[in-house]
Parts: C-alpha cells; sequence; structure tokens
C-alpha cells in the first residue's frame, strides 16, 4: 500500500485517511455487533519527566466530557445509543474503544472522534482524578506482584521505556490542566494513529465519515526516550511477609521476527495451562509455589518474555533455581519441546485465535495491534495457517538458536536470593 491507495485483503480494507491516521476495516457479515479501537501514539513513556501520571490521568479524563457534552452529558449520550465504551493507557500508545449493535456506529463515531478530538478537561475533573491516580498508586503496597513486575520493568528497559505508568505523587502533583490539555493535543495526532474497525460495518461509508469528522486533525507523532543502558540483572525489594515474588525477564523476538510463532508455540509448552511443563516442574511435582507462569509479549519496538513465581520464603530459593532450570533446558537438546507438548501447545494457541474471532472486541484490537506491530493486520485464516504451518522441528530449532540476553531478575521478600549462574549469562 502506497500513498493514498487502500488495500483489501479477504475481508479486511486497509485505508489511509485523508488526515494521515490508518484506517482498518473487517467486515463480519455473520455478528450484528461492532467495535471499534482507536488508538492514539501518546503513551506512558511520553509523560513528562517532571509530571510521570499524565497518562494514567488521562485514561479517565478522556471520558469526563468531550465536544459540547460535559461528563454527565457524555454518559448519557453513550448510554443512550447502547455503547460500553473505555480508555487504557500502555507504554507507547492510549486506546479509546466501544462496542456496539452496528446499525449504531453512525451515531457513535461523532461522540468517539469529540474524545479524541475535542476532550474538556474541565477543571472540576482534574483533583478528581488526580485523587483516583494517587489511590491507584498508593494501592501497590497491597499488590506485591505488581510492584516485583513493575521493579522488574524499572532494570530491564531503558529510558521512558522503564517507567511505570502509574506515576509518582510528585508527578501527579506536577499535572494542571493546561498541562494535560497541551500533552495530549501535541502527542495525540493522525500521524501514528490506527483506527481498526470490526462487526457488520460498511467499510467505505466509514471510510467517509471518518474524513469528514476528522478533516481538520493534523499534527506529527513524537519520539520517546530510549537512551541509556538499562540496569539488568539482580534487584530486590525487601518486603516483610509471608510471600516471595519472584520475576524473571528475557528479551524474546519482535513480532516482524520470523521466530515469532515458534517462540509463542514454545511459551504455551512451557506454561500454558496445567499441564505445561512449568505448571508439572515446579508446583505439582515439587510442590514449591503456590503459583507458575510465563508468557510472551510484543509491541512494535520490543519483544520479551516474562516468567513468574509466587512462594514462600522457604522455599523462594529452590522456586528460583527449578525456574531457571527450566527455562535453560528448554533451550537444549536434552530439553527440547516434545510432540506431545507441541500437540498439547498448537491446540491452545488454535482455540485461542479462534475464540478471539468471536468477539468483534477482540478482532477490532488484534487488528490494531498487527497494524502497529507488523504494518498490516492478519486475518483469522492467516494466523491460524501460521499455526498450522509449524513443525516440532521448526520450534526446536528457533529455541536452540535464541539468543535473549542477559536476564532481569527480580525478587521481593523478606531477604534477596542468589541468581542461579545461567541467568546472568
Amino acid at each position: 500500500m502506497t500513498g493514498k491507495e487502500a488495500s483489501t485483503m479477504s475481508n479486511i480494507k486497509v485505508e489511509p485517511l485523508d488526515c494521515g491516521a490508518t484506517l482498518i476495516v473487517e467486515a463480519i457479515e455473520s455478528v450484528r455487533s461492532a467495535a471499534i479501537v482507536w488508538k492514539n501514539p501518546v503513551g506512558a513513556a511520553h509523560d513528562p519527566a517532571e509530571a510521570l501520571g499524565t497518562g494514567t490521568m488521562l485514561e479517565e479524563l478522556l471520558l469526563r466530557g468531550a465536544g459540547e457534552l460535559d461528563s454527565r452529558a457524555q454518559a448519557d449520550a453513550f448510554d443512550l445509543l447502547g455503547v460500553s465504551r473505555g480508555c487504557s493507557v500502555g507504554t507507547l500508545s492510549t486506546a479509546v474503544s466501544a462496542s456496539m449493535v452496528a446499525d449504531r456506529m453512525g451515531a457513535v463515531l461523532p461522540l468517539l472522534a469529540d474524545v479524541v478530538l475535542r476532550p474538556r478537561f474541565d477543571a472540576s475533573s482534574i483533583e478528581p482524578t488526580r485523587a483516583l491516580a494517587k489511590a491507584d498508586l498508593d494501592s501497590l503496597a497491597d499488590e506485591p506482584t505488581d510492584r516485583a513486575s513493575l521493579g522488574a520493568r524499572a532494570l530491564h528497559w531503558p529510558g521512558a521505556l522503564a517507567r511505570s505508568g502509574y506515576g509518582t505523587h510528585e508527578g501527579l502533583d506536577a499535572v494542571t490542566q493546561s498541562s494535560v490539555r497541551e500533552h495530549w493535543h501535541s502527542h495525540a495526532v493522525p500521524d501514528g494513529a490506527i483506527i481498526s474497525v470490526a462487526g457488520h460495518v460498511d467499510a467505505d461509508a466509514i471510510a467517509a465519515q471518518f474524513n469528514e469528522l476528522l478533516k481538520n486533525w493534523s499534527g506529527s507523532r513524537r519520539s520517546i526516550d530510549t537512551t541509556g543502558t538499562p540496569v539488568r540483572g539482580y534487584g530486590h525489594i525487601t518486603d516483610d511477609s509471608e510471600q516471595v515474588q519472584v520475576v524473571v525477564v528475557h528479551d524474546a523476538p519482535l513480532e516482524t521476527d520470523a521466530d515469532a510463532w515458534a517462540y509463542r508455540m514454545a511459551t504455551q509448552a512451557l506454561a500454558g495451562g496445567m499441564a505445561s511443563r512449568l505448571f508439572t516442574e515446579v508446583r505439582e511435582k515439587r510442590g514449591l509455589c503456590y503459583t507458575v507462569s510465563s508468557s510472551y509479549k510484543t509491541d512494535s519496538i520490543r519483544g520479551w518474555r516474562t516468567s513468574y513465581v509466587g512462594t514462600t520464603p522457604a522455599r523462594a530459593q529452590e522456586s528460583l533455581d527449578v525456574l531457571a532450570d527450566e527455562l535453560q533446558r528448554l533451550t537444549t537438546a536434552a530439553g527440547a519441546v516434545t510432540q506431545v507438548e507441541f500437540d498439547r501447545a498448537r491446540a491452545g494457541l488454535r482455540s485461542r485465535v479462534v475464540f478471539s474471532g468471536e468477539s468483534t472486541a477482540a478482532r477490532a484490537s488484534a487488528l490494531a495491534s498487527d497494524m502497529d506491530k507488523l504494518g498490516r493486520p492478519r486475518s483469522l485464516d492467516e494466523l491460524t495457517e501460521q499455526i498450522d504451518l509449524l513443525t516440532l522441528d521448526r520450534v526446536n530449532e528457533a529455541l536452540a538458536r535464541l539468543k535473549s540476553g542477559i536476564a532481569t531478575v527480580q525478587t521481593l521478600g523478606p531477604e534477596p536470593l542468589t541468581v542461579p549462574a545461567w541467568l546472568k549469562s
């Protein structure tokens, strides 16, 4: 796709809007619902250094009035149309979303356009929103798993990527009505914006309506600071509790990497359910922990695997040791993924893809995510084909050549632990 040329694949149409944003529409004739995800190129990593937490306040403020409608009138307008809506702020983007009966789409789009282009940021909403953001930040004291995960993030990533979306008390105090308004309008621009729609809709009609609604929207995206060298290695947070949290983060393939699906399959074999390797080896055979997991995630610039064990102080060191052993063993010939594990993992991944196709909200989210990570959307048929084309040999070959770099190990509990040698190499 070049210039203003639209492209169509299967029942998915990708079209550059006149303003510069990208529109993706998947027409699904078998449903009567529709969903939209509008990703804007501004996330927690874009927060001003002196006002960390701007993004988390935006998450609340964007749905507290827009255009001519104050907070109550906006809520009433959405509710009268039967719309389920939300806003979520990630590291790199902010997504405004809505689900509805498909024939309401034409009436809903102007309301959503106001949310993005003309949020009110009323003075009366600033302090209540700040109070909510501080309450969320303070609630981390009672969430040891989240605190350990945030500690791992701070160690593993460079620059603004290491930031917590919660912000800080000082940063939240620095947010003002004028600063949050200026931040949003300077960052939420069509350059880099992705609008995805899935459901019983007409792609051409939606494109025409968006071109009219967004005809005065302009601006170029801002970069983020990813300079600096991440700490990585080991970090410990002392917490006098009866639980120990262990988080291990490794670099992993980007979504564009040829090994991405092989790595996803291997992670499913490692931790995809009660028959998975980690659950069996760490929890069932040895009874070392109350929970264990591992997940593989990507965004437009990174790929990473996060493994987690929640255990007791007496069993914490052995839990970490066994976790490290299993992560290493997976990359060796002796511990390669077996045929049984492969078949079970492929069935799990395939089911997940099929189930996502049952929800227009899930499809809209997946289309936007694909466009962000790959530069193009993928159909359900392509996703299932990618899974079906994987072989056991290909998965194990991908694991054997994997270079994940130095791991980050973050623990939270009464005493520090000793990091196994393999995680340091």
